[in-house]
């Protein structure tokens, strides 16, 4: 029977004992997207709504914001109208679109402070040709292939996860991602594994060499540079820093996860390392650019 084909309509949610104090819970989703929401919308109209902020740092900031958006807004609403159901699910369909939506955000995040430590690269390393190189039309062509490698690679990853077989219903998360589906298959998954593999690796691996090359060579000039450039680079380098680690970190606390055989672990555990990279990132990169940056926080009455 363990090995018996099904078509599920409806896949259950492992939301265990969020249930006791669902509105407790309610609550905090509530306030938790609220502040996400007004935090990211904040700092995304106040670099499109002044013209001192059109440049290039400032844009990848609001398209950073504009990603956090888009990520919680594809897990929020779903946690919030299971939270009030009296049994989690959600549709098969629903799951897959949950699926790419959630790893083209996590994607979109990587490529997009790629992009960010390219532009920290060009300003500090090439200062006088900065202008003529970040132009409007090389800041369009980076982020349109910011946005096109994720969605292609997330699209036919998601494809070939719909086209497997499943034999079980049961998500251990409580939310849809590509692996949680993935093991409700009772056949051979071989060949999306090293799909996968050379997903992360073309992806993520591509894109930490990209910043640790650019950080390389600022680091270089930084070394030979008065010290007040010095002062410039690690003012305009510290929020970019700290939301690398920051991402990066909650990648770790999601790898560990798949690896550290999760449901061994305490539930609260496995929920709080599994929310890491949805929560974390969308609720302090408005703040850390918001309160390190000044020319974002001058324009920001909330955050004097």
């Amino acid at each position: 029977m363990e090995n018996t084909t099904i078509s599920p309509l409806m896949l259950t949610l492992n939301f265990g004992e969020l249930t006791v104090e669902k509105y407790f819970y309610c609550f905090i989703v509530i306030i938790g997207y609220a502040l996400i929401v007004v935090c990211n919308g904040a700092v995304i109209v106040t670099v499109w709504q002044h013209q001192s902020l059109q440049e290039p740092m400032y844009i990848f900031i609001s398209v950073l914001c504009m990603n956090g958006l888009y990520g919680s807004s594809a897990f929020f609403p779903s946690l919030l109208i299971n939270l009030l159901q009296k049994n989690p699910s959600i549709s098969y369909r629903a799951c897959l679109t949950q699926v790419f939506c959630i790893h083209t955000y996590g994607s979109f995040e990587m490529t997009i402070l790629a992009s960010m430590s390219y532009d920290r690269y060009v300003s500090i390393c090439n200062p006088l040709r900065y202008n003529t190189i970040m132009t409007s039309s090389t800041i369009g062509k980076i982020l349109f292939r910011a946005w096109l490698y994720p969605v292609t690679l997330i699209g036919v990853l998601v494809i070939l996860t719909a086209r497997l077989p499943l034999c079980r219903s049961h998500i251990l998360k409580i939310y849809c991602d590509n692996w949680s589906v993935v093991s409700l298959s009772c056949t051979d998954t071989i060949v999306l594994n090293i799909f996968g593999l050379f997903g992360v690796i073309s992806l993520f691996g591509l894109m930490s060499l990209m910043i640790f090359y650019s950080y390389l060579k600022i680091i270089r000039v930084c070394m030979k540079s008065p010290k007040n450039i010095k002062e410039k680079a690690l003012q305009t380098c510290t929020p970019h820093l700290i939301t690398i680690t920051n991402f990066l970190v909650d990648i770790l606390f999601e790898i560990l996860l798949y690896r550290l055989a999760p449901t061994k672990l305490p539930y609260e555990l496995r929920v709080i390392m599994s929310l890491q990279i949805l929560v974390v990132p969308p609720m302090l990169n408005p703040f850390i650019y918001g309160l390190k940056m000044k020319a974002i926080k001058s324009r920001l009455n909330f955050f004097r």
